[in-house]
C-alpha cells in the first residue's frame, strides 16, 4: 500500500526519533532540592520521642529536664523514656556482672519490640558508658560498639523514624573513687567512642555531643571548686551531671544559653511523674531481660494517666 507523502515524511521523520530513544520533550522545571529538617524541626513535628539507653537514662532526669523545655517551648509531642539499667549496644557483658546474676542486657534482644511497642516518629540514643565494659580500649571491643550503633541506626531508620545519636556521658574518675574500670582511664576509652560517633556525622548522621561539653562543664566548675563532682560513683551522674548532659542536648538543638534549670522546676515533679509512669509500662510492654525492674501499668492505663497529667502539666507552665 502507497501511503500519501505526508503521511510517508511524518513516518521518516518519526523513526530516527524513536531510535533515539523518545521524541524531544519540552524542558522541565528543575526539581527543588530537598532541605532536610533540623533537629529542633524533628523534636517539634514529632509526636512521639523514644529516647534509649542505658541506667542513666533509665535514671531520667536529663530526659525530664529536656521533657521540661518541651512543655516551656510549646511543644506537644510526648517523650518516652525506654532507657534500661546495665543495657549496652554493643551487646558486650562482662564475667560476674551483677555478682554473676545475670548477664548486661543487650538493645537489639529488645529493640524490634521498642520500636513495634512505641512507634516513634524520633529516637535519641545514648549508649557507650557500659559498652566497653570498662576496661581498656581495645579493638574488638570498639568495633562491637561501631556495628551494635550502626545497627540501631538501620534499625531505626527502616521504621520511617529519624535518631539523634549522643555520645556517651563522661566517666568522672577521681583519685579518691576510681569507679568500675579501676586504674584504666575509661574516659579515655569514652572520648574514643564519641570521636567516632562524630565522624558519622560526615555520612549525615544526627550526633549531639554530650561528653566534650560535660567535661569541659566540670572543668569550669572545679576551677571554682576543686571538690565539684558529675558522678559521686563515677558512672551515674548527680544533678549537676544530668544537667550538664541535658544543656548539651539543648546546644544540639539550638536552644538559647538561657534557658536554664531554673525554667524546668516548677514543672519539673509534674514532668518526672508523667515521665516514669510511661517509662514503667512501655519497658513493661515491650519486654526485656533484665531482672529488678519495677513493672508498669498496662498502656492504656498509663496513657490516660499521662494525658491527665499532660494537662495538669500545661495549666502550670501558662
Amino acid at each position: 500500500m502507497r501511503y500519501p507523502p505526508i503521511v510517508r515524511w511524518l513516518v521518516i521523520g518519526f523513526l530516527p526519533l524513536v531510535a533515539a530513544g523518545g521524541i524531544p520533550r519540552s524542558p522541565s522545571v528543575a526539581a527543588e532540592p530537598t532541605v532536610e529538617p533540623t533537629a529542633k524541626q524533628l523534636v517539634a513535628e514529632a509526636d512521639r520521642i523514644v529516647v534509649l539507653g542505658d541506667s542513666i537514662t533509665y535514671g531520667g532526669r536529663w530526659v525530664a529536664l529536656l521533657d521540661c523545655w518541651k512543655e516551656t517551648a510549646g511543644l506537644t509531642g510526648t517523650i518516652i523514656d525506654m532507657g534500661l539499667s546495665s543495657e549496652t549496644v554493643s551487646g558486650l557483658s562482662e564475667d560476674g556482672h551483677a555478682g554473676g546474676k545475670f548477664p548486661r542486657p543487650d538493645l537489639h534482644e529488645r529493640l524490634d519490640r521498642v520500636l513495634r511497642v512505641s512507634r516513634p516518629n524520633l529516637v535519641i540514643a545514648c549508649y557507650g558508658m557500659n559498652c566497653g565494659i570498662y576496661l581498656p580500649l581495645d579493638a574488638e571491643r570498639f568495633a562491637s560498639f561501631c556495628t551494635g550503633i550502626e545497627r540501631l541506626h538501620a534499625e531505626v531508620e527502616a521504621t520511617g523514624a529519624r535518631i539523634i545519636h549522643l555520645t556517651p556521658p563522661i566517666y568522672d574518675q577521681r583519685p579518691d573513687k576510681l569507679g568500675p574500670a579501676g586504674d584504666t582511664d575509661y574516659d579515655a576509652v569514652l572520648e574514643e567512642y564519641s570521636r567516632w560517633l562524630l565522624s558519622k556525622r560526615a555520612a549525615g548522621w544526627l550526633v549531639f555531643d554530650v561528653h566534650g561539653p560535660m567535661k569541659q562543664a566540670l572543668e569550669r566548675a572545679r576551677q571554682d571548686d576543686s571538690n565539684v563532682i558529675f558522678s559521686p560513683d563515677t558512672v551515674h551522674p548527680n544533678e549537676a551531671g544530668h544537667w550538664a548532659i541535658c544543656r548539651a542536648v539543648l546546644d544540639g538543638l539550638g536552644v538559647a544559653a538561657d534557658w536554664t534549670e531554673k525554667e524546668a522546676k516548677p514543672l519539673l515533679p509534674l514532668v518526672t511523674k508523667r515521665l516514669n509512669l510511661l517509662r514503667d509500662s512501655y519497658l513493661s510492654a515491650a519486654g526485656h531481660l533484665r531482672p529488678g525492674v519495677r513493672p508498669g501499668l498496662p498502656l492504656d492505663e498509663a496513657i490516660r494517666e499521662a494525658d491527665r497529667l499532660t494537662a495538669e502539666i500545661r495549666v502550670s507552665s501558662r
